[in-house]
């Protein structure tokens, strides 16, 4: 059961914060809405209130939610939805009537008094998305990512505010035979206070100041039996990689392992909305510094991962923490979430955004042909980043299988 519930309560929890935003702009701003759907492709189940049927569609890949929208049949063959194009006169309403409107396993039953795809009448002029200024435009195709920007802030005070401040305190456990830790003199059960005079509170933050100096002397103050004392150690240089990016890199290591209780400090809700904002600004610069180094070649688009990835590191921390590390999980590929879309391809809110600035800066909208084509790339680039990351997600899989 867990292995179905968690990636279903993660994956689908942020994509359905993602299209609840653009849903609720749509909505706030008079354009209609008839879709709002999880997932891509024909319609699986689902249900219409009012004039939107809220459905879950077979592609697990995301979601979207559909507009009145001169991009509309173009949108529609992509997103797989199978309904026909949303008629912009008599006769196109008379064709819907004729033909249906919806294809696929589970289709919405025609209705001959509901606004097109769902029935023959045409949507009002006023109620398309192009009928809109720049300003609301804008409001709704950066609504998703505001959304998820903001479970991601309320998912990570949430951790501080009910868990506390979980820290590795940094006690050694265990000393390696013949390396720059055992050579200095430091022994199992040593408390660190400082490193080179600045105070450290916790192991990574220990092990950052270890990391950053190799072959450089450092002094470290600790506490042993209740006393305290100062040991010199020289970090040996080491290969190894930056965390965030995966970049090679030389590092210093002593070859000492910290005892593994984890403690916590009760936090306030000030100091919780504080340390809520810091881990979200951290969380999304390493998603920067990531796609900053896919764009240099720093990293290798090998270290990406998919859907699959997603299932698995769900499960693992549902079994490892519990919720506390669930949520972390959440908030982590919600702000993933929200910057990639800002990304500028034009399948994406941030291609999207592009498009229609240089419209407004062009004083008219781009022909049906030219904005087909912006989609088809879009398109293409996002499918061709679904099989790269699908291929690494199976070959990690098989790699784990042979051992």
């Amino acid at each position: 059961m867990l292995t179905w519930l968690a990636p279903l309560l993660v994956f689908g929890v942020v994509v359905f914060v993602h299209e609840l935003g653009h849903f609720v702009a749509a909505k706030l701003t008079g354009v209609y809405a008839p879709i709002f759907s999880l997932g891509w492709g024909s319609r699986a189940w689902g249900v219409k209130v009012g004039e939107t049927d809220y459905r879950i569609s077979w592609l697990p890949i995301g979601g979207y939610v559909r507009m009145a929208s001169r991009e509309d049949e173009t949108m529609s063959k992509i997103e797989g939805g199978g309904e026909a194009p949303l008629p912009t006169g008599a006769e196109g309403a008379a064709a819907l009537a004729d033909t249906g409107h919806a294809k696929g396993l589970n289709p919405v039953e025609f209705d001959n008094q509901a606004l097109a795809p769902f029935g023959p009448k045409p949507v009002p002029a006023d109620r398309w998305f192009e009928s809109k200024g720049l300003p609301a435009r804008l409001l709704i195709m950066l609504a998703g990512v505001m959304m998820n920007f903001a479970l991601t802030i309320t998912v990570s005070i949430a951790i501080f505010l009910f868990y506390g401040r979980p820290y590795l305190a940094p006690v050694l456990s265990d000393v390696l035979p013949g390396k720059p830790a055992a050579a200095a003199g430091f022994l199992a059960g040593d408390s660190i206070v400082s490193v080179g005079g600045a105070s450290v509170r916790d192991w990574p933050g220990f092990v950052e100041k270890i990391a950053a100096a190799p072959g450089t002397t450092l002094t470290v103050a600790i506490v042993r039996a209740g006393a305290a004392q100062t040991i010199t150690v020289t970090p040996e240089p080491t290969p190894g990689m930056d965390d965030a990016t995966g970049e090679a890199k030389t590092i210093g290591k002593i070859g000492a392992a910290p005892k593994s209780a984890i403690r916590r400090d009760p936090v306030a809700f000030g100091e919780a909305v504080q340390e809520g904002w810091k881990g979200t600004l951290a969380m999304g610069g390493s998603v920067i510094k990531v796609l900053k180094g896919l764009a240099t070649g720093r990293v290798s688009v090998k270290q990406l991962g998919g859907p699959l990835a997603i299932a698995q590191s769900s499960v693992e921390a549902a079994k490892s923490g519990g919720l506390e590390s669930l949520l972390v999980l959440l908030a982590f590929l919600s702000i993933n979430i929200a910057i990639l879309n800002l990304l500028p391809i034009p399948l994406l809110d941030g291609g999207q955004i592009l498009i229609n600035v240089a419209e407004s800066v062009k004083g008219s909208a781009f022909s049906v042909r030219t904005r087909e084509a912006f989609m088809r790339v879009g398109f293409a680039a996002v499918m061709l980043l679904f099989v790269v990351v699908m291929w690494n997600d199976i070959s990690r899989i098989v790699q784990r299988m042979m051992g």
